[in-house]
């Protein structure tokens, strides 16, 4: 896609700022990516709606995808109101309430240890279920290089390992699900199904599905999806079982901008400072956490261009800064920057923290050449998360 058509768009339509813009041309791009996935390998995919959870595109992911992943109540009452199809829930632990609750409404549910599954197997029994019950592994195997994202790190509290399974009575579980993978390709889940077949291979013979979780960045331009499918169908004829991937950021990767205003323009020590009426620690959390400097159209890396300047958030945080750019012209006071790739793990971990706005919401659909605002946030926003 080219990034001058989205600077375009966003000075020809009157955007507030801060605004997440999601561009329909892209997600339908990436919708279809995945539907030949699942056309090719056989594979099930459901929407992780603690990635994505936009629901004004849910009429076109639906079309698509079989359902999505939940992973506590209001994410599964989103689903059902809002997506209509397939709801699969894992969470770390339930109450007994909770669990009575998704037992009547969800396709599967994983449990997260065995001890639990034990414990409220009544419960989860009961009269009303229609769930098919499975249990999250542990291969004690991944590639996730950052430790906040890594679910086999060691201590990790996801998942059993094959240890822990040994000897243990596993009776009325009917599915495994692991989620080892973070933004990575297809030959990571390859070296990953290694060592599951070699750990769980006679798991996996008795298993009726098996869910490979989410971080396969399907939609990335160097994406393997030959191999992906190839993986999918390997198992799929090996063990006869229905596979199921639940990715988030493969739904929306690539379809999101986050539009900024810049606020103040000044110098600090040997840096040129500019504040903008967004927040790294507010509305992109990613970019703390991860971390990692989110590319800005016009933009380069520090040196790269003539005037490098920082780029700060509007909180008190010390370290909400945005990160270091160069550019060929200094940005002025007023002017419009353009974050990319800002949809996924943006409006889902979003906060009002100092009571900072929460950016608007709008979809931009090239079909029509319109951009739509689906929400804007005020005050009572910020005071009903509050008592």
């Amino acid at each position: 896609m080219d990034q001058a058509s989205i600077i375009e768009i966003c000075q020809r339509h009157e955007l507030p700022t801060p605004s997440y813009l999601v561009h329909l041309g892209v997600l339908e791009r990436n919708l279809q990516i995945l539907k030949d996935v699942q056309d090719r390998s056989g594979a099930r995919i459901i929407l992780a709606l603690k990635g994505f959870a936009m629901f004004a595109v849910f009429p076109r992911v639906r079309r698509v995808l079989c359902g999505t992943s939940a992973s506590s109540v209001n994410e599964a009452r989103l689903s059902l109101e809002e997506f209509g199809k397939e709801v699969h829930v894992y969470c770390v632990a339930y109450t007994e309430k909770d669990l009575a609750w998704y037992s009547t409404v969800a396709k599967h549910i994983t449990f997260n240890s065995i001890s639990q599954w034990q414990r409220l197997k009544p419960v989860a029994l009961g009269r009303a279920n229609v769930a098919s019950y499975g249990l999250r592994i542990n291969p004690e195997y991944s590639e996730v290089e950052t430790d906040i994202y890594n679910p086999c790190q060691p201590g990790s509290r996801f998942g059993m390992t094959a240890e822990q399974m040994e000897g243990a009575d596993l009776e009325g579980l009917e599915g495994l699900h692991f989620h080892t993978l973070c933004e990575q390709n297809a030959d990571t889940l390859e070296r990953t199904l290694e060592i599951i077949e070699r750990k769980f291979g006679e798991y996996l013979h008795r298993a009726k599905w098996l869910n490979m979780g989410g971080g396969h960045h399907i939609s990335r331009p160097d994406y393997d999806v030959d191999l992906l499918c190839d993986c999918v169908s390997h198992i799929r004829a090996k063990y006869n079982l229905v596979v199921y991937l639940e990715p988030g950021e493969a739904v929306a990767i690539n379809t999101g901008f986050l539009v900024t205003t810049i606020l103040d323009r000044f110098r600090s020590g040997d840096h040129d400072i500019a504040i903008l009426d967004t927040s790294a620690a507010a509305h992109m959390p990613d970019v703390l956490e991860m971390p990692y400097v989110p590319d800005l159209i016009g933009a380069g890396p520090p040196g790269d261009k003539a005037s490098t300047i920082r780029l700060g958030g509007l909180t008190c945080l010390a370290g909400d800064v945005i990160g270091d750019y160069s550019f060929d012209e200094p940005p002025n006071v007023g002017e419009r920057l353009v974050f990319t790739d800002m949809a996924h793990y943006t409006m889902v971990k979003n906060t009002t923290f100092n009571g900072v706005p929460l950016p608007a919401i709008a979809l931009y659909d090239p079909d029509e050449d319109q951009v739509r605002i689906v929400r804007q946030f005020d005050y009572r926003d910020y005071r009903n998360r509050l008592s």
